[in-house]
């Protein structure tokens, strides 16, 4: 059996290596000319790491990541974590995002990967499926699974008339650089003022990663630094959190990442008969809750048990659907609390709320 995954990020590559494990031919193929990563780092919490170690890339990976337990703060400093809830719901492990696709890049083989290579339209049959790229090649599969983001190729022709939308009003600024004389505890989170949101913590290879966003803001005029600062002045009321600010203001203008958010609306479907879409794909999120990539890799765990216990593809993705869509409402309901927090009080109890629910009935439901 041969699948082509249309997506070389974190998803794409973890379904490579998973379909891989179980003795499919794998074969990855991304539109840019390298392997490359879209933002500084990203966190994984337990699901994720259990489906790399099930697969076999767990150990090389998880030697890169750097634990994180999680506070919230105020403007003022004032710590917050939601009682109740276990230290596990307040703990996830923090990778640099191009450390952590060279890994599994690895894991997958180079032999596998093709780069340079625009999906332009695939074609279904009974046998199989055609996938045309923009080079001229014509591959043949089983399966074509889209890992390729929220701009997907394969969604819009899978799914034609729901292209990404724009989280109106919501911006993020992020940046990674060498660890300086900041507190190593970090800040985390910070819950500021005018919806601003925000902090940084230590990674891998003594690099620090800071955030900040906001909802509902003015659209940004200034350069990327001048407009960070600006959201970084709004969480640190008396001077507590000046750290955050340093570190922004020493991260090179070319090293600062701005991105007006873009999500996935509801989809109709996320499959055909040899056609799935899985990670952003299917359900691009806001990232305000740090679990997009957890998600994703679930994904992953769910369709290759799906294509295990079952005797078609068409009944597998079927399968596979009737698991992840219902699952998706219940975390865009879990989100959208969290984004309504007006402090962070009540920020600490939506995220500690979802963090139970992802880390006990959705970690069940993906390996039902």
């Amino acid at each position: 059996m041969r699948i082509i995954i249309a997506g070389s990020g974190i998803v794409g590559l973890t379904t490579g290596i998973a379909f891989k494990a179980i003795g499919w031919d794998v074969l990855v193929c991304e539109q840019a000319p390298e392997i490359r990563a879209a933002g500084a780092a990203i966190g994984l919490w337990r699901n994720a790491l259990d489906v790399f170690a099930e697969f076999g890339a767990g150990d090389s990976i998880r030697a890169i990541g750097a634990p994180v337990e999680t506070w919230f703060y105020d403007a003022t400093g004032q710590r917050y974590r939601a009682p109740g809830f276990d230290l596990a719901e307040h703990s996830f492990e923090l990778f640099p995002r191009p450390e952590l696709n060279r890994l599994l890049a690895q894991a997958v083989g180079a032999e596998n990967i093709r780069l340079g290579a625009k999906l332009l339209a695939f074609k279904e049959a009974d046998d199989g499926v055609e996938v045309s790229f923009a080079d001229g090649r014509v591959e043949h599969a089983d399966l074509l699974v889209g890992a390729d983001g929220v701009y997907s190729a394969v969604r819009a022709q899978l799914v034609p008339g729901h292209p990404a939308q724009e989280h109106r009003g919501h911006h993020v600024w992020r940046g990674m650089l060498a660890a300086g004389d900041e507190p190593a505890e970090g800040s985390i989170l910070t819950v500021g003022h005018q919806r601003a949101r925000g902090g940084y913590a230590r990674t891998y290879g003594d690099q620090v990663v800071w955030m900040v966003n906001q909802f509902d803001s003015e659209a940004p005029v200034g350069s990327k630094k001048e407009e960070a600062l600006r959201r970084a002045a709004l969480l640190n009321e008396n001077g507590w959190n000046d750290a955050l600010a340093r570190l922004i203001e020493r991260t090179p203008e070319a090293q600062i990442l701005h991105n007006q958010i873009m999500f996935v609306p509801s989809l109709p479907r996320w499959t055909s008969a040899r056609v799935a879409l899985i990670g952003d794909a299917a359900h691009g999120l806001s990232p305000h809750i740090s679990a997009g990539g957890t998600l994703g890799v679930e994904d992953v765990h769910v369709l290759v048990r799906a294509v295990q216990r079952h005797d078609t593809l068409a009944a597998a993705l079927s399968a596979y659907q009737a698991n992840r869509m219902p699952h998706y409402a219940q975390v865009h309901a879990l989100a959208d609390a969290v984004e309504a927090a007006r402090d962070a009080h009540e920020y600490a109890q939506t995220y500690a709320e979802f963090t139970h629910w992802m880390l006990n009935e959705g970690y069940r439901a993906s390996r039902a």
